[in-house]
Parts: structure tokens; C-alpha cells; sequence
């Protein structure tokens, strides 16, 4: 079994009257990604401050790449990194130099800071930039600076909290791409974030916080099983054609839908194989189909479906 890197059992953080956190399980294998969903005040920010010791838990327990974050914290601190919403570079050094200082920090010699330095402004495309003071670099481009530096001390767990936020879609790709490289070789992340495609995209598994609690959590295709299934969309060529679709994809034993205003006709089908189903149904009768597209359910749906849920609850 995989060693598990983030071990989190019925946490609990309450400010005054205020519940932030309210029994909060989980747990993250080693060489994985975690995404944290959540709306704004869900908790998750308050869950990476207490998994980076930065907020006592009020109850439970929660273990960081093996060690307890209340009573072995310094331990947990020198085996994570951490990337907040923020870029928190010093603006007035350069590249070079706010990577040297945090080495130094960590312990390293002068010699072996600047080529762990050098190694990471490499890494993150940043070297011909090394010697600019950060204030002139792009929000991207500080946004690798600060990922850079929280893996000065190579840690064995990353926290990234939003880090693309702000971001213009090229950067929060090149992002993206350094995240996966990072988890390629080992290492375990925590990710929040509010943008569903990024969850999509990085996570191996998903947990949706609502008001301090698990909501719901999986795999994103386990996730979006649980809010619908597949469905294909058909466009008609000849608006006149539509009761003529409806009645012979009725035949076929589907559950067809007709969205009038875009002259089309839609039904849900368990797998892929059913797109079949469907166009010989229509062709059947002679009907010809403009455009034909099977969607998936998507983390959107997923997301919006489990905000329903809360409502009515």
C-alpha cells in the first residue's frame, strides 16, 4: 500500500463562535495530487494553515509526511513547502538573491545556495531573468518564483494554495506542466483551488469542502458518475424533422429531450457505444443530423449539482 503523506482524522478549528472546520478526514498517498475544492469560506485555506502548523487544530490529529503538526511541527516544517494565493517574494531582491537567502535560512552554505539557485531558476525558466529585482517580473514569472522558492529545501509534500490565481492562461499552464513534472518525480501535493479544470487536470483526487465539511470526495470521474451520466446532443438539419427524432429515439428505448430554440434534441446514454444507438435510430427514418457531439459530465456539474444540494438542504 501506498505510504500515505498527509494524514488528516476528524479535524476540527473553531474561531470563537465560528466553525471553520468541522471533522475533517482525509488522506493523500505519496507521489499524488489532492485537490481541495471549495467556495470562498469553505475552510480550505484554514485546512493548509493547520497542515503547515501555522494554525493548531482544535480537535482531531493530522500528520504531515509521518510527523504530528502540533507535537513534532518543526519536523513537518522542514519536510513541506508551502505556496500561498500571494506571490511572497521579496520584491526588492532579485531571483537569485531571494532563493539564496531562504537556502541560507535552510542551513546551506553560501556555495551550495547559489547552485541550488541556479538549479531552480533553470528549472522554472527564470535564469535570464536571475539578476532583475523581482518587482520587474510578470505576475507569472513571480508566480515561479515563489513555487521555486518553497522548494529550496526540496520538500517531500508542496501546499499550493490558489497559486494561479491571476494568472493569464499561458502561465497557469506553464504552472500546471511544472506541478505534473514535480508529482512525476515523487513528490506530494495539496492543491486548492477554485478553478475546476486545474482540479481536472492535476488532481488524482478530489475533496469538496462546504462550510468546513467533506461534502463529497473521489476521483473526478468517480465525482462526476455520482451527478449524471453521458449525454449526446444532436443538432437537426430541418427543424421539421424533430418529432420524428423524438419518436424514433423514444423507440430505441432513450429519453430524448427537445431544446427548440436550438433546433436539437437531446438524451442521456450509459456509455459511449450508445452514440450508436442513436444515429441508427435517426437514420432510420431518414433524418439528417446538422451536428452530433457526445459530452461528458463535467467537475462544473459536479460542483454546481452539490451547491444545489446544500441549497435545499
Amino acid at each position: 500500500m501506498t505510504e500515505a503523506m498527509i494524514e488528516v482524522e476528524d479535524v476540527s478549528k473553531t474561531f470563537d463562535a465560528v466553525t471553520a472546520l468541522d471533522g475533517v478526514s482525509l488522506a493523500v498517498p505519496r507521489g499524488s495530487v489532492l485537490g481541495l475544492l471549495g467556495h470562498n469560506g469553505a475552510g480550505k485555506t484554514t485546512l493548509v494553515n493547520v497542515l503547515t502548523t501555522m494554525l493548531p487544530p482544535t480537535s482531531g490529529r493530522a500528520r504531515v509526511a509521518g510527523y504530528d503538526v502540533v507535537g513534532q511541527a518543526h519536523e513537518v516544517r522542514s519536510r513541506i513547502g508551502l505556496t500561498g494565493q500571494f506571490a511572497a517574494v521579496d520584491e526588492g531582491l532579485s531571483g537569485t538573491d531571494n532563493l539564496v537567502l531562504i537556502a541560507r535560512l535552510l542551513g546551506a552554505s553560501r556555495r551550495d545556495a547559489k547552485a541550488r539557485a541556479d538549479e531552480l531558476l533553470a528549472l522554472f525558466d527564470l535564469t535570464d531573468a536571475a539578476g532583475r529585482p523581482a518587482r520587474t517580473y510578470s505576475g507569472g514569472m513571480r508566480r515561479r518564483l515563489d513555487l521555486a522558492a518553497s522548494l529550496v529545501g526540496r520538500p517531500d509534500v508542496i501546499f499550493l494554495d490558489e497559486p494561479t490565481t491571476g494568472l493569464d492562461p499561458v502561465s497557469r499552464i506553464g504552472l500546471w506542466e511544472i506541478v505534473e513534472n514535480l508529482v512525476g518525480d515523487g513528490t506530494t501535493v495539496l492543491l486548492t483551488t477554485q478553478y475546476l479544470d486545474e482540479a481536472d487536470r492535476l488532481a488524482d483526487a478530489i475533496t469538496v469542502l462546504a462550510d468546513g465539511r467533506v461534502v463529497a470526495a473521489g476521483t473526478a470521474a468517480e465525482l462526476k458518475a455520482q451527478v449524471g451520466r453521458r449525454a449526446v446532443h444532436v443538432t437537426l438539419a430541418t427543424a421539421a424533422d424533430a418529432p420524428a427524432a423524438m419518436g424514433t429515439l423514444e423507440k430505441a428505448g432513450l429519453q430524448p429531450v427537445h431544446d427548440e430554440p436550438n433546433n436539437a434534441v437531446s438524451t442521456s446514454v450509459n456509455a459511449s457505444t450508445d452514440l450508436a444507438v442513436v444515429v441508427r435510430a435517426l437514420d432510420e427514418v431518414g433524418i439528417e443530423v446538422a451536428e452530433l457531439a457526445l459530452t461528458e459530465p463535467s467537475l462544473d456539474d459536479v460542483y454546481l449539482a452539490l451547491a444545489k444540494n446544500k441549497i435545499a438542504a
